[in-house]
């Protein structure tokens, strides 16, 4: 178990860009516990997004009890084989991209083995004008998907929970004006971290005006 020491120091020498660089989807996870001081200082890190007015419109809830676990994953896991049932039938084909067979295969693993993951933290926020403040909630999740990465955890980003977002979010204590918008499953990694395959940023910049062909091409 880490000392109160320990998680204070851990990822704090990580360099900014080298830890963008390197975070990945972590999708495979082991089921070791994730001791809640090092959640604590995840999210803290989130705490730190911009916000309009700095209103701070998030809540952070940490599943980590098994039995809750287990009732969120059954339902994502409902969810998620119906979403991607056509890919799965698309990936048959011979021809098939092996980079998104390997993508696909690995969220089929996160959907299967949800209930392993040790934390199942939840991004939520007040709404304004009956719209969920995105604009913030989603930088948070960005500086929590980074924490991760610079202290060990493996994490990504889903919302597949939304297809029974309202049953999830009662039994969180989340009501309609504080709905969750997203799910991070964190755990201790079971692969590593590493630069991800991206096309080079000069095929996607732009000075002034994007070029014809390329929209055209899309």
């Amino acid at each position: 178990m880490l000392s109160e020491a320990e998680i204070d120091a851990l990822g704090e020498d990580i360099p900014l860009l080298e830890g963008m660089r390197t975070c990945r989807a972590i999708r495979r996870l082991k089921p070791d516990p994730v001791p809640r001081a090092l959640i604590r200082k995840v999210c803290e890190a989130g705490t730190f997004a911009p916000s309009g007015g700095n209103r701070q419109p998030w809540f952070f809830v940490a599943v980590m009890d098994a039995e809750r676990r287990a009732f969120i994953a059954q339902r994502y896991r409902e969810a998620f084989h119906s979403y991607i049932a056509p890919a799965i039938e698309a990936a048959r084909d011979p021809d098939y991209p092996e980079r998104k067979r390997r993508n696909m295969q690995a969220a089929i693993h996160l959907a299967d083995h949800l209930h392993e993951a040790p934390v199942h933290l939840f991004v939520a926020g007040w709404t304004r004008r009956g719209q969920p403040q995105y604009q913030a909630l989603y930088p948070a999740i960005q500086n929590i998907l980074l924490a991760c990465r610079a202290v060990g955890l493996g994490a990504s980003l889903t919302t597949v929970h939304r297809a029974h977002g309202d049953e999830i979010d009662a039994m969180l204590g989340l009501s309609t004006n504080t709905p969750s918008c997203a799910l991070l499953p964190i755990g201790w990694p079971s692969g590593r971290f590493g630069r991800p395959p991206r096309k080079s940023v000069d095929e996607v910049l732009f000075f002034d005006q994007v070029d014809e062909a390329v929209v055209s091409s899309s």
